[in-house]
C-alpha cells in the first residue's frame, strides 16, 4: 500500500478510440487518463472512491489544468505518475506526469493538476474525517 503524498504509477495504452484521424491522442483524453490514475492512487491508499462515498463524501472536481508537451499516439505505452500535492480539511490537489515508455528513453508528454473539494451528498463543502486526512497525508 502506498502512503499519502507518495507517487503512484499507472500504465495504460493509447486506445484507437482515443485518437483523431492522425492517430494522435485527442487532448480531451488526458483528463480521463488523470481520472484513471487518480482512482488507482486512491485504491493504493486503501481509500477507493466507493469507500469515501459510503462515508458520505464526494470529491468534486473544481479545477483542471493540462500542459501538453508532445503527442501521444495510438498504441503508445504510457505511464502516469500521480501525486497528492496538497491536502486541506476540505480540498485536495493531485499532480500528474504522463510519460511514453520504450522503446528508447521515457519521454514526458504532459503534466497536469486537478483540484477537488470534499462535499457531503447534498453537495455542501464538508471537512473530511481525520482518519481520511491521515490516509491522504500518510500520517498515522
Amino acid at each position: 500500500m502506498v502512503s499519502g503524498l507518495q507517487a503512484h504509477r499507472t500504465e495504460l495504452r493509447v486506445r484507437y478510440a482515443e485518437t483523431d484521424a492522425m492517430a494522435v491522442a485527442h487532448h480531451a483524453t488526458y483528463p480521463v487518463w488523470f481520472e484513471v490514475a487518480r482512482t488507482d492512487l486512491m485504491h493504493a491508499l486503501g481509500l477507493p472512491y466507493t469507500d469515501l462515498e459510503a462515508r458520505g463524501y464526494y470529491l468534486m472536481l473544481s479545477g483542471l489544468t493540462v500542459q501538453y508537451r508532445r503527442a501521444a499516439r495510438y498504441d503508445d505505452r504510457l505511464e502516469i505518475t500521480t501525486r497528492i500535492t496538497e491536502v486541506r480539511s476540505r480540498t485536495l490537489k493531485f499532480g500528474y506526469e504522463v510519460h511514453r515508455l520504450g522503446p528508447g528513453p521515457r519521454e514526458l508528454l504532459a503534466t497536469g493538476e486537478t483540484h477537488h473539494i470534499a462535499t457531503d451528498h447534498q453537495y455542501r463543502p464538508s471537512r473530511m474525517p481525520d482518519e481520511v486526512l491521515a490516509l491522504l497525508t500518510g500520517e498515522d
